[in-house]
């Protein structure tokens, strides 16, 4: 059969048989940009053989013995831009056996709840806010603690601020004046009233002025009244906004 060529030729070359008899190369798939492995926390991630952790004490007048909170991390994307810490067991450990099945019962649920994975911060405001019916007690700086669980709560909730898994913010300059101005004029107007008497200056164990009561917002004995208004020496809170 004859073919009309009816372009000009500009090349050519010989085929030869067993290139008739090969197929056609594919042309070659565009190679796609490598991407990024990122693991994220869910209940099917292995416990690995080593994990890092904190202890913490807990001294409380409710328990004859210290607690001692120990909290294991488990870290994600170790070495690359993703890495991060994230909370996968927790243990409590006392001498004192009275509470002991509900101890393991709290540290089996908080541990289940971790590894589950997904935003886990919620459990501390759910601890801080159960409280003991026979009442509280207040720590070191006028702190008051509702129950023994709030105090694990408050653990938990320091443990997670230090891997960064909780932001703390922090007061900006201008409030941290304003507090400092208050704490100072009412604490010249307290030493003023004590002048005036025969009575010696009394001096409060939290640091902050005798007679302060408890602040809402921080949880800190240290709400005093000024101007006919409830102000926080602590963290800046005042009921006239």
């Amino acid at each position: 059969m004859a073919i009309k060529i009816e372009k000009k030729i500009k090349g050519y070359n010989v085929v030869k048989p067993e290139d008739k008899a090969a197929p056609a190369a594919a042309p070659a798939a565009p190679k796609e940009a490598p991407k990024a492995e990122v693991i994220q926390m869910h209940e099917s991630l292995e416990r690995p053989e080593t994990l890092v952790g904190s202890t913490y004490k807990i001294k409380s007048p409710l328990f004859e013995h210290a607690l001692y909170v120990t909290l294991n991390d488990i870290v994600l994307n170790a070495g690359t831009q993703y890495e991060q810490r994230r909370p996968f067991e927790i243990f409590i450990n006392s001498k004192n056996m009275d509470h002991f099945q509900w101890i393991v019962a709290l540290t089996r649920i908080l541990s289940a709840v971790f590894r589950k994975g997904g935003d886990v911060t919620f459990l501390v405001e759910e601890m801080k806010a159960v409280f003991d019916p026979r009442g509280g007690y207040f720590k070191a700086g006028g702190v008051y603690m509702p129950s023994i669980v709030a105090e694990i709560g408050a653990v938990i909730e320091r443990h997670m601020k230090m891997i960064g898994l909780i932001h703390d913010p922090e007061m900006d300059e201008s409030t941290r004046k304003l507090v400092a101005e208050k704490r100072a004029a009412y604490e010249a107007l307290a030493a003023g009233k004590k002048a005036a008497t025969t009575e010696a200056p009394a001096e409060a164990s939290n640091g902050f002025p005798p007679g302060a009561t408890l602040c809402a917002k921080c949880n800190t004995q240290a709400l005093v009244l000024m101007d006919g208004c409830q102000t926080c020496l602590n963290c800046g809170y005042s009921k006239c906004g």
